[in-house]
């Protein structure tokens, strides 16, 4: 396929085949296993991935794909395209009874919105492997006190176990983006690691905490909860955010749906 990348569609296209097959040996995919590719591009990993699981459904938005994609699947097994933005796609619409597996090189200009939109159907999905910028992905696994704990952090690992699998070199992809790639695997958890009484509180209390991530919590969090709200839900006020758990934002997501 001799498609131009297009940079308004944040394109890198993975071509070394080494790469390749450590993507599909870390995804395993089996016959009878409901998998979604997000952006297959010019179909580096699609045709493996439908040849070993016979059947197969891709999201991609570069309506001059479409063509080149579903020829390139010829013989190989049923391939399914939507020609569709995947920040707006209804993911959970595929999964009548059965769980997905979704797989993907995931542009980096829209990976975080991307992500926050999967976190919504996480119920649905069964895996994700994803091929993100390096950074990001050290983000989704940072611990509490590390540089690069944030919202992020703490908002997939409430959903998921995070599992970083291999780097990715900017050499692998065509055209070669200026940093380092990695793939991971994310697995939603069948219980939240801990319990929240609204989702939006959560939601609330982390976007807030982290907007100025350098003010303590009693600054950052000021107009939410109150020092002794804070103190209340197990959290010293003049802690910064990266120091605080997924457990003592709960914490502090439940104050904030009992006082309101």
């Amino acid at each position: 396929m001799s498609h131009r990348a297009r940079k308004r569609f944040g394109q890198n296209f993975l071509h070394d085949p080494g790469i390749i097959q450590r993507i599909i040996s870390a995804v395993n995919p089996q016959p009878g296993q409901h998998l979604v590719e997000i952006g297959p591009g010019r179909g580096a990993i699609t045709g493996p991935l439908l040849r070993a699981c016979g059947r197969l459904e891709v999201v991609e938005l570069d309506r001059d794909l479409i063509e080149p994609l579903a020829r390139k699947a010829t013989g190989l097994g049923e391939l399914v395209i939507y020609q569709s933005d995947a920040l707006k796609f209804d993911f959970a619409a595929l999964a009548p009874g059965e769980k997905l597996r979704i797989v993907g090189n995931l542009p980096y200009n829209i990976s975080t919105p991307l992500l926050f939109h999967l976190l919504t159907q996480s119920g649905y999905i069964q895996d994700m492997h994803f091929m993100l910028q390096q950074e990001v992905v050290e983000r989704m696994a940072a611990a509490p006190g590390k540089r690069d704990y944030g919202r992020l952090s703490v908002m997939i690992q409430y959903h998921c176990q995070v599992d970083p699998l291999f780097r990715i070199g900017p050499g692998a992809f065509q055209p070669a983006p200026k940093v380092d790639s990695a793939f991971v695997r994310l697995t939603p958890w069948p219980q939240a690691p801990a319990h929240v009484d609204d989702y939006a509180c959560l939601t609330s209390v982390v976007r807030q905490a982290f907007a100025q991530r350098r003010k303590t919590l009693r600054n950052t969090l000021k107009g939410l909860l109150t020092e002794a709200d804070i103190r209340a839900s197990n959290s010293d006020p003049s802690a910064r955010p990266e120091t605080i758990t997924l457990q003592q934002y709960a914490a502090l997501a439940n104050r904030l749906a009992q006082i309101n």
